[in-house]
């Protein structure tokens, strides 16, 4: 009698342990310098353990290339990857709130005609698999995907494309590697939203539901704006302040 009642005790309590707060969410990215280190610094980790830890959700992550971050949480076996452009690919839930903003820029030989969002379309453009900049950019033709950003230097100066479009970060890495860096420019074109892309399940709405409360939260205080400092950032609210309706 003693066990039956023991355990009865214990099915009693389970559907209290289901319903109680998320703990965990495990985050998958690619290595970005300053944004995602390896080591857990960086500005998207900084920023959302100040999301995630003061409602009790511990971060975890993994560091894997960027396609493979999105395959992860499509098929379930992360809960979200970090660095993604709004509604970028199917099979993901996006959140309401941005994190931060990418600065995009064209990377080209110098004497080729300086790029703006509107001539894009005259050009053979080029990017690094999975960024899918054709979907953001106005009046992309000719574009091609690298597999690698190692060959991008060679790639301008045999003439097989005008521009290669990145985020400036990843923009100004390839043009590290050139020896004679003079020889090219470095073009900025736009700023894109970024996002968290959540797994499409109820267990990733409900971490996507904390980040939206907890990011506005954030926003409205003003408590990011030191965080931003810190890494030498451009903050990416002031619009949303300028809009009272993004924060009732």
């Amino acid at each position: 009698m003693g066990k039956w009642w023991l355990l009865l005790g214990a099915l009693a309590l389970l559907p209290q342990a289901q319903a109680g707060p998320l703990h965990r969410i495990n985050l998958v990215t690619e290595q970005w310098p300053g944004h995602t280190n390896p080591d857990g610094t960086g500005l998207a980790f900084d920023l959302l353990r100040k999301v995630y830890e003061p409602a009790g959700v511990e971060l975890h992550y993994r560091i894997v290339p960027y396609t493979r971050s999105i395959g992860l949480v499509q098929r379930g076996e992360a809960d979200a990857f970090i660095g993604a452009y709004a509604n970028e690919v199917p099979r993901v839930f996006f959140p309401r709130w941005h994190y931060d903003a990418d600065q995009i820029s064209a990377l080209s030989l110098i004497d080729k005609p300086v790029p703006t969002l509107e001539t894009l379309g005259r050009y053979r453009l080029s990017w690094a698999r999975g960024y899918s900049y054709e979907k953001y950019l106005p009046n992309v033709r000719e574009f091609r995907e690298v597999h690698r950003r190692g060959g991008i230097l060679a790639m301008l100066d045999r003439g097989h494309a005008d521009f290669f479009i990145d985020a400036s970060t990843e923009v100004e890495d390839v043009l590290a590697e050139a020896d004679s860096p003079q020889g090219y420019r470095i073009t900025p074109l736009t700023r894109l939203p970024l996002y968290l892309g959540f797994v499409d399940d109820a267990h990733g709405r409900e971490l996507a539901a904390i980040y939206d409360r907890r990011l506005q939260e954030l926003v409205r205080s003003g408590a990011l704006r030191p965080l931003f400092k810190r890494w030498d950032a451009p903050y990416p609210f002031d619009k949303e302040l300028e809009k009272p309706y993004a924060l009732p």
